[in-house]
């Protein structure tokens, strides 16, 4: 869903004229519109992670070595 909104606010429409478009396909809300609100949110998340490559990776590595650490224990 993301690409869809990237893709379309670069054509020029806004998040409120994407919104109706999209469906969620999984979970409870499945067949329903996200709210304006988790579109936003994810924007700015894909926003950040485009800002700050290096900390992304950082943390996906941290979390990564976590997990690991975390099987280890059982």
């Amino acid at each position: 869903m993301l690409h869809t909104v990237l893709r379309r606010r670069a054509a020029g429409e806004s998040v409120e004229q994407i919104r109706p478009d999209l469906i969620i396909p999984t979970g409870k809300r499945k067949g329903q519109n996200p709210g304006l609100a988790s579109i936003y949110r994810a924007l700015a998340e894909h926003g950040k992670a485009q800002a700050y490559p290096e900390a992304v990776e950082t943390a996906h590595a941290d979390f990564a070595a976590l997990k690991q650490r975390d099987r280890a224990r059982k």
